[in-house]
């Protein structure tokens, strides 16, 4: 059985999809940090069968759009002194900014680099956004790290 401490006061990322968890990890670059993070991959989930979950031992600012474009059934817990204070579902953005970026070579953003990718959802089922701009529609899990 796996072992890990709770945490005072921080943050758990809780029912990513499996193998979905290093993105996040990489987008938040715990790689590099100096307080304690537990990374998950693959823990046993009722609900999900497999999940990847991810406890950082501090309070940092998360954009949690990015989390929700990423996977919009992840659920953050945000821990003080020991306690879940707050609970938060994520959803798909409506709209997202440097999140995607449009591959489409006519699209101004391919020209004009100081103009920022803006993507609205385009559909929910899918999870598909569509470039403010050109149109182009790419997937939620084409997000930039």
């Amino acid at each position: 059985m796996l072992n890990i401490n709770q945490i005072k006061n921080g943050i758990v990322i809780d029912h990513i999809k499996a193998g979905q968890g290093v993105k996040i990890f990489n987008w938040l670059g715990l790689d590099r940090a100096s307080y304690t993070v537990a990374f998950v991959l693959n823990a046993t989930s009722k609900r999900m069968g497999k999940k990847d979950l991810i406890k950082i031992d501090n309070t940092i600012r998360i954009n949690f759009d990015i989390l929700g474009v990423i996977d919009p059934h992840i659920t953050v817990n945000i821990i003080e002194n020991g306690e879940i204070t707050e609970k938060i579902k994520l959803q798909l953005p409506e709209r997202v900014e440097n999140v995607l970026h449009c591959k489409n070579p006519r699209c101004i953003t391919s020209t004009e680099h100081y103009i920022p990718h803006v993507f609205h959802l385009d559909n929910p089922e899918l999870r598909t956004y569509r470039c403010e701009y050109c149109d182009e529609v790419r997937s939620s899990g084409d997000f930039v790290v």
